[in-house]
């Protein structure tokens, strides 16, 4: 596929500045601001922050579909893999996003629960952006601007 067949959605972009030594700032085009670090701080690091995107992209897909039917009780979301570095360079394998979600007794809540295992089918099969790109891959082009 060329550059000219690549579909094209609606672009999104982050700009990174540096702040200090192993600090950056990410801002969104909305003025949302996050600080990125390289692990010796408090702040998230590029791979936590791919987990923290991978767990909050499927959050938001399985709690609009099941809070449609009521809303959760209790909703924790772990993200987590295992970084390696091997023949093929730094990576993370084995990742895995684990959904744990209380909705109350009652009708409302038994059709959430019903929903709950579809709902995390979807996001996984065809609605997070993030664990779909993970999984289907996309080519990454670096350059200076």
């Amino acid at each position: 596929m060329t550059t000219s067949d690549t579909p094209r959605g609606s672009a999104r972009r982050i700009d990174l500045t540096k702040m200090g030594e192993g600090r950056y700032k990410a801002t969104n085009a909305r003025g949302g601001v996050l600080p990125v670090g390289s692990g010796d701080d408090p702040d998230f690091t590029p791979v936590e922050l791919l987990l923290a995107a991978l767990a909050g992209c499927g959050a938001i897909d399985v709690d609009l579909i099941t809070g449609k039917r009521a809303e959760a009780t209790t909703f924790n979301v772990v993200a987590e893999g295992h970084k390696i570095r091997d023949d093929q360079g730094n990576r993370l394998v084995d990742l895995r996003v684990t959904f744990d979600i209380g909705f109350p007794e009652g009708p409302e809540g038994d059709a959430a629960r019903e929903a709950l295992p579809r709902s995390i089918e979807q996001t996984r099969d065809r609605l997070c952006t993030v664990g779909r790109t993970i999984k289907v891959g996309a080519d990454i082009t670096y350059g200076e601007a």
